[in-house]
């Protein structure tokens, strides 16, 4: 910790311009003469805390909570009571206090210590444990005599926790949002943030055994990870493959989708893309297999829109994609099994791309791109992977 504020000060004092921005933006008042008191505060308040010894006992807490070391963690919380209701992770975490924060990270030692001390917010806690799927916490916060809110249902949607779901469905919680919405929970496994074939796949089937009814598309197909159902869809049509389908296709509104298919969260856009193009940023590798064993073309391009944005290949979605934030495919897998199949590093396309709920939602223009290009332009690091870089960049080498 006090080696990260010596290593601010030096970085400021030589004029490293992001520790400079750091301090400007963190700093109340941003001294022209910084002390090293001075960038303790400002490492403090940059990781949302008010002061420097309360960033310190909050990384010591979450530390030994994440060590599941249940003995010190009860020694700090003896100490300083109020730590028991302070957010481990900062003012604005939604990991909660160290009872909520135990459930979360999964410290089986430290949840149990902590369970039985007075007056915690067990709610968090059971919205945590539910969550991650940890049932056994789930089950013994309502043993212990916590209820269970309304709206616990979204988070292991969002988690694509099928272990979650099944437990509500157990304890008989309603399987719906906070307002009674039963499709809110499908809504929010079809457009969400995390990338996980298996547990999705496995919601979704969960979902169907509640009387869940889905439309009979090929893109639902998709989403459930059936390729029998794709079998079926491209008897009928055999030019399934190259079909381009739009975001509408992939948020169905019957089935709580949003109008606003913004709100359906990936990487480069999914609008007017083959069922290939989905599979990279869904990251489901069997069903990009099936598409290519049935004659999906691996340079298809996207539609183009009458402002020429459109054209990318697969290539790109593995360069830029959703499934990198859920750390998948950093590594460029899917961009190197793009690449085995024959897929252009030379092609062109002009992408137009907002990230929706990160600090700047503008939409940023990237024109007569190639994928590697593109990926080292991009705006939002997070969504790029450096493995798939990596990849076209042997392949550019190897060619010339």
């Amino acid at each position: 910790m006090e080696g990260r504020a010596e290593a601010l000060l030096q970085d400021i004092r030589a004029g490293n311009p992001e520790a400079a921005e750091l301090f400007a933006t963190f700093h109340p008042a941003s001294p022209l003469t910084p002390s090293l008191a001075d960038a303790r505060l400002a490492l403090a308040v940059a990781h949302d805390y008010p002061d420097w010894e309360t960033f310190q006992q909050a990384v010591a807490l979450f530390n030994a909570i994440c060590a599941d070391r249940a003995e010190e963690v009860l020694g700090q919380v003896r100490r300083q009571p109020d730590l028991l209701h302070r957010r481990v992770n900062g003012e604005s975490s939604n990991w909660g206090p160290p009872l909520a924060c135990a459930a979360q990270v999964g410290a089986p030692a430290v949840f149990e210590a902590l369970l039985p001390l007075p007056d915690q917010d067990r709610s968090w806690a059971l919205d945590r444990a539910i969550l991650k799927g940890r049932v056994d916490m789930a089950r013994a916060l309502i043993d212990n005599g916590t209820e269970p809110e309304p709206g616990l249902a979204i988070g292991p949607c969002e988690t694509l926790n099928v272990d979650g779901l099944e437990f509500l469905a157990e304890v008989g919680v309603a399987l719906t949002d906070e307002h009674g919405d039963r499709l809110a929970p499908v809504a929010m496994l079809l457009q969400g943030y995390h990338r996980d074939p298996e547990g999705k796949h496995a919601c979704l089937a969960f979902f169907e055994r509640q009387g869940i009814a889905y439309p009979d598309t090929p893109v639902m197909a998709f989403h459930r990870g059936r390729t029998d159902l794709l079998d079926q869809h491209l008897a009928r049509n055999p030019e399934l493959v190259h079909h381009r389908f739009s975001c509408r296709d992939l948020y169905p509104l019957e089935l709580g989708c949003d109008e606003d298919t913004s709100l359906g969260l990936h990487g480069t856009p999914l609008d007017g893309t083959t069922l290939l193009h989905m599979s990279v940023d869904f990251d489901e590798p069997a069903i990009a297999r099936w598409l290519l064993g049935h004659g999906a073309d691996v340079n298809a391009t996207a539609e183009v829109d009458a402002a020429g944005f459109g054209g990318h290949t697969p290539l790109f979605n593995a360069v830029v994609s959703q499934a990198c934030v859920s750390g998948r495919q950093l590594g460029g897998g899917f961009a190197r099994f793009l690449l085995d199949q024959g897929a252009d590093v030379g092609r062109r396309a002009s992408i137009r791309k907002a990230i929706r709920f990160i600090a700047d939602e503008s939409s940023h223009e990237y024109r007569d791109v190639t994928a590697l290009e593109y990926g080292r332009a991009f705006h939002a690091s997070p969504w790029v992977s450096p493995g798939a870089l990596e990849a076209i960049e042997q392949v550019r080498s190897s060619d010339s």
